[in-house]
């Protein structure tokens, strides 16, 4: 059951992601990357803190009881995962177009169970890889990306892909050791705001009457991705390892491509149905295939005790 509930915030969290795309793009037509994001993750805080405090205070002696260095330390690196990873891709769409940076973003995918295997020395299932390889086809094909011009802020787009790579493993680390998946959504969310707010003061101006012109995007990608979407990604992550988690994050991209068919009436060729196909089935390998030794090995397992209890 545990499991069923976190492939069901992965996937709600994702289709969040992916209709959240049109509001980082059309937010920013009277204000600056950063000025967004700090307004954004600052109303995802506010949206997660009263929670956090009614289900969570309690727990707080208990869980910080042995170690709450490690849970300080996970929860600041994720937090600067979190800002550089949207910071770069929210800079780089003013240098590029959606289709590119969602092709580039989803390079992610493969960079997650490669820092895994490298850093962390940890078996990855074979399906994964398989996986990753139908995941980046069916970006490929979803993006029209085989028609587009490689720009600048495509080397933001991959260089963000590479935060939210460690964002995702870092989120994996802490949820294994904390049971606190608000507290750690209001802090990170806490901290991106911080640090995009301070990169306001360096390189753009906070105007207030320019914010009010997006507050219907800065709502929407605060409340609903910078808030909800992130913390079902923390309880997606508590039974869903880095790697096969990356994979199902995919989606988004997905996602992104039926809501840009259904609220800004864009066309769908071939290409992009195809594209949907071989992320979907790039999905379903990576959850399915790992079922299917455990139920071979537990049948195997059966065996083995029926001849021991027969030969006995």
């Amino acid at each position: 059951m545990t499991k069923t509930v976190s492939l069901l915030s992965a996937l709600l969290c994702t289709f969040i992601w992916g209709t959240t795309f049109i509001a980082q793009d059309t937010g920013m037509d009277d204000i600056g990357p950063f000025t967004f994001n700090s307004v954004r993750f600052f109303v995802g805080f506010l949206a997660i803190l009263p929670l956090a405090f009614i289900f969570e205070a309690k727990k707080y002696k208990s869980e910080f009881k042995l170690d709450a260095k490690t849970f300080a330390v996970l929860s600041i690196l994720i937090g600067i995962s979190l800002f550089l990873g949207s910071a770069l891709q929210q800079v780089a769409l003013l240098h590029t177009d959606v289709a590119n940076a969602a092709f580039f973003t989803i390079f992610y995918v493969p960079m997650v169970p490669i820092i895994v295997f490298l850093f962390k020395k940890n078996s990855i299932h074979w399906s994964i890889w398989p996986s990753v390889i139908l995941c980046l086809i069916g970006g490929y094909l979803l993006t029209n990306f085989y028609d587009a011009t490689v720009r600048l802020g495509d080397g933001l787009v991959l260089l963000g892909a590479l935060f939210w790579s460690t964002h995702i493993i870092f989120t994996g680390m802490i949820v294994t050791k904390y049971n606190l998946p608000l507290t750690i959504g209001a802090l990170q969310t806490l901290i991106v705001a911080i640090l995009s707010f301070i990169t306001v003061l360096i390189y753009e101006e906070f105007i207030l009457r320019n914010i009010l012109k997006e507050i219907n995007s800065i709502l929407y990608a605060g409340i609903l991705s910078g808030g909800l979407a992130f913390v079902l990604q923390i309880y997606a992550q508590r039974h869903i390892s880095p790697a096969p988690a990356a994979i199902i994050f995919s989606l988004e991209g997905v996602f992104a491509t039926v809501a840009a068919w259904f609220l800004l009436s864009q066309i769908l060729d071939i290409n992009n149905i195809l594209g949907c196909f071989f992320i979907l089935c790039g999905v379903l390998l990576s959850q399915l295939l790992p079922l299917t030794k455990k139920k071979l090995n537990y049948r195997l397992l059966e065996i083995e005790l029926w001849k021991l209890k027969f030969y006995k």
